[in-house]
């Protein structure tokens, strides 16, 4: 895997990330080289966010990825990896088939993305090593367990052919150095459970080097003259010893050589070598490869710190007449690859970088051993590369800085969020339409900072500014007010397509008014405008609803068959009732089975229009009004649950009106109204209510022993029901909370109590 650039861009990036790197649209054929498909437009915010390059070269290409249909396939996979990992990830194909990923948000989200994409996309190492069939239960260990151990600490996954497969060749799959781990902890179990002599032999990690020699030619040439195994263990593994196995002789004749190479050891010298932390790559080489050629050509070993390691002193250690040969090459690898920095502003990067990474890869193109690094918050670039090559890079990075820097400019308003929403405006269309005509770039912070920051050419950031300071402005001086109204009378506020409304938003220029959703029901107007026009309008809407209300008085009495005579010849009856009364009178239609009017106005209006319509049905010797007296402790039973049962009454009747007295009245009169035969049939039905149910009522009380009643109520209830059925009575016996246990209630028709 070759390393790329690393950028690192500013605080800003939350908000103009996708103006700098816009995704492009995703097409059925493949896309044309270096094309730059971005997976997905939405950046994670964090603190602190990077954006680093890599590639994979052609050659180390997965083929699942390696062609038209693949393409498609990579969006998918990186789209993925986005979903798991939440960095954001481009990737582009060069003209030599390689690809380039760009990936960008949090450190540790970056790492797990990039740990991912070379996962899936490069080629992963493989290996295989015949290990003895009897020996594969002693690597895999109780229940898999000591595989399991071995797959986590090496990073890899290791396939052990199964019992009944005849191979004995154990497959490792991961990073080489993973591999490296894995086969040699397996060789060792191996060799331990082997019939054939084994040695663990203790050696110092730091005589590793000359064991092994370079290239491993020191323990290959020791393994071809004594036909054994050495197993060293590789760099990463911090393990003192090195294991032998094979015939006896050929053990004892290895471990001979390899103690004399000790004796060796113990006598070199050391040497420390201060060496730039950022040069220590250049010295280690691709694979290793500087160390080893140090060592093979002057005897001497490298020793480098840990990668992790802020430490920056490289040992030498070996014959002390080498160390100077030793100590030349190290410092001529060091110095091959030269660090430059140039200054920038930090906020300034992006605008270096470019649209899609335009302006860096223009630069960088030509000069494939540069690495360039953007770092957040710092104002400098650094390039690390050859040392022409990074004098190219550095002179065109500072002009173009220069550029850059001279044509752009920033500002900032500190802004109280609450207005945040406005500027914005209904999906970004405020701020869209500023960008648009002045060409800026707009950052709104988050909450808690208060800051909008503009950045671009400077009169587009200067004529942004002052649109923002004078909307802000005008916002200052308003205020916005919600108004509590009944979500149900809102229709009638705004009216048919809004006619309603219109006249109050005439009288209210300034004003916003904005209902809620019919279906949301919710009953919160807003208001927002000047301080002055929203609180008199406030005033004013509440008036309306008054208005509404009162308006809104309902009452239905029945027509009686007088259709005509309260509508009138062509309607000159009804439209004189509703003149002189001002209410809205509903007649049913021709074809209606109703027998209803509906008078709709103020309540007062809306009676003094019922009395006239009484009026006329009174005149025409049809419609009686009479009484009949029933006790008021019935009228419950009369009206029946939800009224039910006097709505049938009066449905039977012709739409009779019965009128029951209030309770403070102290009337036992029921008033009917309607025709003669009607009201003479509803009074009828009435009586025969109130008689039945008196009938019904007959009470009387039975005393029994508690114990008994169980006798009485038999099994399964079987001889009260029968009483029941016989009598057509109620018989009621005392619960748990009654405090009287013995009496028992008989109620129905006095012959069957």
């Amino acid at each position: 895997m070759e390393e790329g650039q690393v950028y690192q861009s500013s605080d800003q990036t939350n908000y103009v990330y996708d103006e700098v790197f816009p995704a492009l649209p995703e097409s059925a054929n493949p896309a044309p080289h270096n094309d730059i498909k971005i997976c997905n437009n939405k950046m994670r915010v964090g603190s602190s966010v990077i954006t680093q390059v890599f590639r994979v070269p052609a050659d180390e290409r997965r083929y699942d990825h390696n062609n038209s249909f693949g393409e498609k396939e990579s969006v998918r996979t990186c789209s993925a990896i986005m979903k798991e990992t939440g960095a954001v990830i481009e990737i582009a194909t060069s003209k030599d088939m390689s690809l380039t990923f760009l990936v960008t948000g949090k450190t540790d989200s970056v790492m797990d993305a990039r740990r991912k994409i070379l996962s899936n996309f490069q080629t992963q190492a493989s290996s295989k090593l015949s290990i003895p069939k009897e020996h594969h239960r002693w690597i895999l260990g109780k229940a898999g367990g000591r595989l399991k151990d071995l797959e986590k600490s090496t990073a890899t996954k290791i396939s052990v052919p199964g019992i009944n497969e005849h191979s004995d060749e154990i497959t490792v799959t991961g990073t080489r150095e993973g591999i490296d781990k894995a086969i040699h902890e397996m060789q060792v179990i191996s060799d331990e459970q082997s019939k054939k002599a084994f040695e663990r032999i203790p050696v110092l990690k730091v005589y590793h080097p000359f064991i092994s020699g370079a290239y491993n030619e020191n323990a290959n040439a020791i393994m071809n003259h004594t036909g054994c195994r050495i197993h060293i263990p590789p760099p990463s593994a911090q393990v003192d010893e090195i294991t032998i196995a094979g015939e006896k002789e050929g053990v004892a004749a290895a471990k001979d050589k390899i103690l004399k190479q000790i004796s060796a050891c113990e006598k070199f010298t050391t040497v420390g070598v201060e060496v730039a932390k950022m040069q220590h790559k250049y010295v280690i080489g691709p694979k290793g490869t500087g160390i080893a050629e140090i060592l093979q050509s002057t005897g001497v070993s490298v020793e480098m710190p840990p990668l992790d390691s802020q430490k920056e002193t490289i040992t030498l250690r070996g014959p002390q007449d080498k160390l100077g040969s030793a100590l030349n090459m190290v410092y001529g690898k060091a110095n091959s690859v030269q660090a430059a920095t140039v200054d920038a502003p930090s906020w300034i990067h992006k605008y270096i970088i470019g649209r899609k990474g335009a302006n860096i890869k223009q630069i960088t193109q030509d000069l494939s051993k540069v690495h360039v690094q953007f770092t957040e918050k710092e104002d400098k670039i650094t390039i690390e590369g050859l040392p022409e090559e990074v004098e190219q890079a550095k002179a065109k990075l500072r002009e173009l800085t220069a550029e850059m820097v001279d044509k752009l400019t920033y500002a900032t308003l500190h802004v109280d969020p609450k207005y945040y929403k406005h500027i914005i405006g209904r999906n970004g269309a405020n701020v869209n339409r500023l960008k648009e005509q002045t060409g800026v770039v707009i950052n709104i912070s988050d909450a808690d900072q208060n800051v909008i920051r503009i950045e671009g050419d400077k009169d587009g950031v200067a004529a942004a500014k002052q649109e923002l300071e004078d909307m802000i402005a005008k916002m200052e001086l308003e205020k916005e007010k919600d108004v509590i109204i009944d979500w149900k009378y809102h229709k009638l506020l705004i009216g048919q397509k809004g006619e309603a409304i219109k006249d109050t938003k005439e009288k209210f220029g300034q004003v916003l008014i904005t209902f809620p959703p019919q279906e949301e029901k919710s009953d919160i107007v807003k208001l927002r405008g000047p301080k002055d026009d929203v609180d008199k309008c406030h005033k004013y809407l509440l008036k309306k609803v008054k208005e509404i209300v009162e308006s809104s008085y309902q009452i239905q009495i029945p027509a009686f068959q007088c259709h005509k005579y309260i509508i009138g010849k062509r309607g000159a009856t009804i439209q004189k009732l509703r003149e002189e009364t001002n209410t809205i009178i509903d007649m049913p239609s021709e074809n209606s089975n109703s027998d209803t009017i509906t008078i709709t106005g103020k309540k007062e209006n809306v009676e003094k229009a019922k009395e006239l319509i009484i009026k006329i049905q009174n005149e025409q010797n049809n419609v009686v009004t009479d009484d009949v007296s029933i006790p008021p402790k019935m009228y419950n039973s009369l009206i029946g649950a939800g009224g039910k049962l006097i709505r049938s009454i009066t449905e039977d009747c012709g739409g009779v009106s019965i009128k029951f007295p209030s309770n403070e009245s102290n009337s036992d009169k029921v008033v009917l109204r309607g025709t003669k035969e009607n009201v003479k049939k509803a009074i009828k039905m009435l009586l025969e209510q109130v008689n039945e149910h008196e009938q019904n009522s007959f009470i009387a009380h039975v005393r029994a022993n508690p114990a008994h009643h169980k006798y009485l109520i038999g099994k399964y209830g079987a001889n009260i029901n029968r009483i029941r059925e016989s009598t057509g009575t109620r018989i009621i016996f005392p619960s748990e909370k009654d405090e009287d246990k013995e009496q028992i209630v008989i109620q129905g028709k006095k012959e069957g109590v």
